[in-house]
């Protein structure tokens, strides 16, 4: 299991760093985006840069690696919070493509709608699909001990029943569309997720379906994991910058 760990200030300034790099490649660039606060700081820092420097987001797609099955005006909606921090901000300069999980329709019919929506893309790589680390280890909405974790005959499956707060069903890319992606970056701040870290990715981590962050490297070659001090802590040896 081999994840190249950079410890750094911002997290969220370099994961913008890596979108505008991605953006910046030749052809249609495919980019997974996460929820959480870490994510969110990355795409404002993101979109405010894209606006400063007047770039076009035309050939860019943008999917979701995960939501829960609400309406995009619901709180607890990832599609939502990408709209405000991202989408909105640039909409008078820019219209990147973005793939949004219908979770209004419910968890099942919303993961069967995403997992055609991206088998009929043409997608057969993204070239960024970025993650966050929940503090039961769970990444996605793959959460120990819940089937979805297992599961590798699908790209996009349901997930009836959550493992942490908010307790609403989820729809998830599986492992199997994780391997899709040319570069996996984790992020991680602050010493609430200290103690994930360190099992999942820690000197003696192996791979546990009991820790779904684990198995990422089971499956993406690529592995990068943008954590600060404090989310490092346990991170013996790890490269700081």
């Amino acid at each position: 299991m081999t994840v190249s760990i950079e410890i750094v200030e911002d997290p969220a300034r370099v994961c913008a760093d890596l979108m505008l790099d991605a953006c910046a490649s030749d052809g249609c660039t495919q980019i997974v985006l996460a929820g959480g606060s870490t994510p969110k700081a990355a795409n404002e820092i993101f979109a405010a840069a894209v606006r400063e420097r007047q770039l076009s987001l035309g050939d860019v797609s943008f999917w979701l690696g995960d939501d829960r099955a609400v309406g995009p005006d619901d709180p607890n909606s990832n599609y939502g919070m990408i709209r405000a921090t991202l989408l909105e901000p640039l909409a008078d300069l820019t219209k990147p493509l973005i793939h949004r999980i219908k979770g209004e329709l419910g968890y099942a019919v919303a993961a069967d709608q995403y997992e055609q929506c991206l088998r009929h893309s043409g997608v057969g790589r993204f070239d960024l699909l970025l993650l966050g680390i929940g503090p039961d280890g769970h990444t996605l909405s793959l959460f120990p001990g819940k089937p979805a974790v297992r599961e590798r005959g699908r790209l996009v499956v349901g997930v009836p029943e959550a493992g942490m707060e908010p307790f609403v069903p989820r729809v998830s890319f599986t492992l199997s569309a994780v391997a899709l992606a040319k570069h996996v970056v984790f992020l991680a701040e602050g010493e609430g997720k200290a103690d994930a870290l360190t099992r999942a990715f820690g000197p003696d981590a192996v791979p546990d379906p009991a820790i779904p962050s684990s198995l990422i490297p089971t499956v993406a070659h690529n592995v990068t994991l943008l954590a600060d001090d404090a989310a490092a802590a346990g991170l013996a040896g790890a490269a700081r910058s």
